[in-house]
């Protein structure tokens, strides 16, 4: 029996999504899997709350955000890297290595962009693109992507909006219309309740004419192909079927539950982590006012190294947190709470944590 698993991803899976990871395997290029990939993307854009198309790969999250950036990127455009941690200079240096000039905006870890300096920056260059993170992994800060919609709104030329909602979609509302957001990237692992080997992209009509006419070499990550293959139910290349099948699973127990109690469950489960944290006289890193409902950073005190807090938990209590990222390593906590978790996960994560804690256990 492994230990469980608390950290950002991947997540817990559900035991009718883990059962449905051992169908047979199926032709890909028979009706079967012609259905299961039509279904699939017809509940992803329900869940999404969007009617632009919607893409399935065989990838990680990474994979997702290259895709993004090879369909939509041509060497020599001139992009806006809005970076609030790890993962959105992880965005931006994808970029960078397809050839795009960069600019950045960074903001303090713990800290949301600011919309008001993001409008100032548009306004003085045109941007072929804009690259935003919504739920930032590394220090669980949720942006306010209507606000960085307004502010792109404010450019002579309104750029394409790529973002990275990896830790955020189907645990938090994207809130953007289908001709604000260009790109929305998100992975099977995380709030989907799905093991990890999946990347969905949905993408817009304008982000399409931008692909049709993009410089950068892409091959296996060649939205095109993924589009003209997926309009009859297949991908180009061979899909990860057992992922789609346990995908197929988790979207119905999502839809089952219905989005708006999703997204207010993770919302009343983070709140409920969160003043555990403080109790036990832990500080997350984010304001609760830009708090991400998927994941926790938490400040550990001075003197405590986070390497033996997640031993303790792990040896002592079969739970696994992760460690801080970049300036925050051996400093902070990192705790996923979406997807398949309910008030008794959180609770027992909180017991766990305080038998750690405690004076007892140092």
């Amino acid at each position: 029996m492994g230990s469980q698993l608390r950290i950002p991803g991947p997540t817990p899976v559900p035991p009718e999504v883990l059962q449905a990871l051992s169908r047979p395997m199926i032709n890909h290029r028979a009706p079967e899997f012609h259905r299961l990939l039509i279904s699939l993307t017809e509940r992803l854009q329900s869940v999404l709350d969007t009617r632009n198309e919607v893409l399935v790969l065989s990838a990680s999250g990474t994979g997702g955000l290259e895709a993004a950036v090879a369909n939509t990127i041509s060497p020599g455009d001139d992009v806006l890297a809005i970076t609030i941690g790890h993962f959105g200079e992880r965005f931006a240096e994808i970029a960078a290595r397809y050839g795009a000039r960069l600019d950045y905006l960074r903001f303090a870890p713990g800290s949301a962009a600011d919309a008001g300096r993001v409008a100032g920056q548009v306004c003085k260059r045109r941007y072929a693109a804009v690259l935003v993170t919504h739920s930032e992994t590394s220090t669980g800060v949720l942006n306010d992507l209507d606000a960085l919609s307004w502010a792109l709104d404010q450019a002579g030329e309104r750029p394409l909006l790529l973002v990275d909602g990896v830790s955020s979609l189907a645990g938090v509302p994207l809130g953007l219309r289908d001709d604000e957001c260009d790109v929305a990237v998100t992975a099977s692992q995380k709030a989907w309740m799905a093991p990890p080997g999946l990347a969905m992209l949905s993408v817009s009509q304008r982000a399409w004419e931008h692909i049709e006419t993009c410089r950068s070499p892409r091959s296996y990550l060649d939205l095109l192909a993924a589009r003209r293959f997926g309009r009859r139910g297949e991908t180009p290349w061979t899909p990860a079927i057992p992922q789609l099948n346990g995908l197929d699973v988790a979207l119905d127990l999502i839809l089952s539950e219905g989005t708006a109690n999703v997204y207010a469950r993770h919302q009343r489960l983070a709140t409920r982590f969160r003043a555990g944290l403080r109790q036990l006289r832990l500080q997350p890193l984010a304001a609760e006012d830009i708090a991400s409902p998927t994941v926790t950073a938490a400040l550990l005190p001075d003197g405590l190294a986070s390497r033996a807090v997640i031993e303790r938990l792990r040896l002592g209590y079969a739970v696994d947190v992760a460690d801080g990222q970049d300036e925050l390593k051996g400093k902070a906590i990192r705790v996923g709470h979406m997807g398949y978790v309910r008030e008794g996960d959180i609770d027992g994560l909180l017991a766990a944590l305080g038998g750690v804690l405690s004076p007892q256990s140092a």
